[in-house]
């Protein structure tokens, strides 16, 4: 039944963590846009605070199982109660779509009906584009290493400070904390400067630099000390979470963005459950620093891959080109052979917002 129970719980979150971006494009304007995406990914993070914050408080290690399992049948309890808040809230609350669209990228798309949607072709169409691939396999090396450090970070901190399992929760929680702090500047600093690829790649080798600081003062003997740099790694390695979205937008409009983003919340699930177990046997068999320095290899690789990515910001280059003149949505049926801004929308054999670029 618990096992049953996990699996539904992970089928939702594969619809949950696409979400960030497709919300911000649908709603926001091209000013507020990443500052949007990256909010709500700060809002995924905070569920992972809480996670390392209250299960330490409200189960704590005891001899007594029969209390034990009263304190987790609470805590389940009080997560089903708040789900089932959140769910009604959302299912009153929230709409598909505003009723014009905040911007020309939007606007300019062909509308059609949920059911008309080829996910087919809009896959096939994502996989033809190389800077979305490189993208695919940068950020799943570069989300599954913060994966697997999140996981393995209670083992590694015992490793090296005896008795300090309170402690490994409060790191976990200044790395996630540090990380939506990032998530925030960073979205801010994109609906600024618009330098897509110039910020993913300089966050992507600050998370390097972060992992090889964290990796190399571990077992330095000051607690402190990890606090800090897991606070800094934290602050880098998930404030590249919205920059990655924004960037996999960007560079397959007009492509969904629920589609994009899930597939890089796919690859990044993916290197996260490799790189956990490969990670874990490392520290299990040698030490926790052979194990981060698995990562520090692999995410030095993500630097190269992010750093050859072509940045055709196809949205942006829509929104500029056309910011001069007023939002009117297409009214035709699902094809549009009309080039907007050089991009050329046309839909794909099924009614769909697939297009030929």
């Amino acid at each position: 039944m618990t096992m049953t129970a996990q699996v539904i719980c992970s089928i939702a979150q594969v619809f949950i963590l696409g979400l960030p971006s497709r919300i911000a494009s649908v709603w926001f304007g091209p000013k507020e846009v990443s500052t949007a995406c990256a909010t709500a990914v700060l809002g995924n993070q905070l569920g992972t605070a809480i996670g390392f914050l209250l299960p330490p408080l409200l189960v704590p290690n005891t001899e007594d199982k029969e209390l034990m399992g009263y304190n987790i049948s609470i805590m389940f309890y009080g997560t089903a109660v708040v789900s089932t808040l959140l769910f009604i809230l959302a299912a009153v609350v929230i709409k598909d779509r505003p009723p014009l669209p905040p911007s020309q990228a939007q606007a300019v798309l062909p509308d059609c009906p949920p059911e008309d949607y080829s996910y087919k072709q809009s896959i096939v169409n994502l996989f033809r584009n190389k800077a979305f691939l490189l993208l695919l396999v940068s950020y799943g090396i570069l989300t599954g290493s913060f994966y697997s450090v999140s996981t393995i970070l209670n083992q590694m901190i015992m490793a090296h400070y005896v008795g300090a399992g309170v402690n490994a929760g409060r790191i976990g929680l200044t790395l996630v904390v540090a990380g939506m702090v990032g998530s925030i500047i960073c979205g801010l600093w994109l609906d600024y400067t618009k330098t897509y690829k110039m910020t993913t790649l300089i966050v992507y080798i600050l998370s390097f630099i972060g992992m090889m600081v964290f990796t190399f003062t571990l077992d330095l003997g000051h607690l402190m000390v990890v606090f800090f740099t897991a606070g800094v790694l934290g602050f880098f390695m998930t404030g590249y979470l919205p920059l990655g979205f924004e960037f996999g937008v960007e560079i397959t409009y007009p492509e969904a963005e629920g589609t994009s983003s899930g597939l890089l919340n796919a690859f990044a699930q993916i290197f996260g459950i490799l790189f956990t177990l490969i990670q874990g046997k490392l520290t299990t068999d040698y030490n926790p620093q052979a194990g981060n320095i698995f990562l520090c290899v692999w995410i030095f690789l993500g630097i190269i891959l992010t750093a050859v990515i072509k940045s055709d910001l196809k949205r942006h280059n829509v929104n500029i080109g056309l910011e001069s003149k007023p939002l009117q949505a297409i009214t035709a049926d699902c094809p549009s052979d009309k080039p907007v801004n050089g991009i050329l929308l046309a839909s794909s054999p099924v009614c769909s917002h697939e297009t030929s670029l």
